[in-house]
């Protein structure tokens, strides 16, 4: 019988919620191809009409508590929205929360421009960096289980491996591209899917309806991100990968299931915390470096008349290197949107209140 693991939130599956660096469109490598988990999503409308009729979209459960903030500038607001970038039909429609501030939106900004995530060269751009340059093999360099690890989950996942040109390709490649081969595929084994994410789902809605729309990096910088990882720690990276595949969805719903609860403060404890104490330099790389650099701009945005919606991974925002708390702490008057939170809970006020910053701050 298979022995039940404690449910923590691995590098891997932290990395693929942190970063939306994903997919593109059926194109040629010879003799590669990307892999089908990194195709390009086909992004749907948010009610799932027209298109998508069989994909059941509709108010069949209680809709995820938004993790919704505004932060009040001179002459608009700032709403900052906490994403899950892998999601189900069963997590649509969006709240009403939701919907009121998309439609009063003047602009929606994403971690990338929606041009540029589903770009036509992304998957090959990130499938290249990925790519091993010195001749080696991927089972070079990983400890003689993992790579025992890796072979029995390629033959598991030899039918979705098929469009990467089968498992022995994935010797060509660098641990941390493997890593989110894995992960993204055990994602998708789950009913967790980039092209039903918060984003896709977002972006679609705001070109369909002509709202401007805009990136706060570059799909470059997020490769970079991954491929300037250093060699341990992405060996460590796939192991753990690999762990997470064979322990089942417990971590994985468990996450889930905390987002769409929008229970902010559970978020950072079981996933934020916990990857800021275990891999500091990762936790640094991913989250609070890039919030950081994020700040500026966020700020020249509170200067800008009209509404404007920021939406990025949940992890961005919660926590003491949250945006939230970056933001309330340079004094803007910051409140949290959300309507279906119980007024008993702490965490999730009912009636918005501003977070003021700490003495001295």
């Amino acid at each position: 019988m298979r022995r039940a693991t404690p449910i923590r939130f691995l590098r891997s599956c932290a990395v693929v919620i942190c970063l939306l660096a994903g997919g593109a469109s059926q194109a040629e490598l010879p003799p590669l191809e990307a892999p089908a988990i990194l195709l390009s999503p086909v992004v749907l409308p948010a009610d799932g009409l027209q298109e998508t009729p069989a994909i059941g979209y509709g108010a069949l459960a209680p809709a995820p508590v938004p993790l919704l903030w505004r932060v009040s500038g001179e002459h608009g607001a700032l709403y900052l929205l906490g994403s899950f970038h892998f999601l189900t039909p069963a997590d649509y429609p969006l709240s009403e929360d939701v919907a009121r501030v998309v439609s009063g939106a003047g602009e929606v900004v994403f971690e990338l421009a929606p041009e540029e995530l589903h770009s036509p060269t992304l998957g090959l751009q990130m499938m290249q960096a990925g790519l091993r340059n010195d001749g080696s093999q991927l089972d070079d360099e990983i400890p003689a289980q993992t790579a025992t690890q890796l072979r029995a989950w390629a033959d598991t996942n030899a039918a979705s491996l098929q469009g990467a040109g089968g498992a022995s390709n994935l010797q060509l490649f660098e641990p941390w591209f493997v890593s989110l081969l894995v992960t993204t595929t055990e994602l998708g084994r789950f009913g967790l899917e980039a092209k039903l994410g918060m984003d896709a789902q977002l972006a679609r809605q705001a070109q369909a309806a002509g709202t401007p729309t805009a990136g706060l990096e570059s799909a470059q910088q997020q490769i970079e991100l991954l491929d300037g990882m250093g060699r341990v720690e992405q060996t460590q990276m796939l192991q753990e990968a690999l762990e997470q595949a064979g322990a089942g969805p417990e971590s994985i719903q468990a996450l889930h299931g905390t987002w769409r609860a929008g229970n902010a403060d559970a978020l950072w404890q079981e996933m934020g915390l916990d990857m800021q104490a275990r891999f500091p330099a990762l936790y640094a790389r991913i989250n609070t470096e890039r919030n950081d650099a994020w700040l500026p701009k966020l700020e020249q945005m509170l200067q800008q008349q009209g509404d404007i919606l920021v939406v990025v991974g949940a992890l961005h925002l919660v926590g003491p290197d949250g945006v939230v708390e970056k933001l309330a702490a340079k004094g803007y008057a910051v409140e949290r949107v959300c309507s279906a939170c119980a007024p008993a809970d702490a965490t999730l006020p009912a009636t918005p209140a501003p977070v003021q910053p700490e003495p001295g701050t």
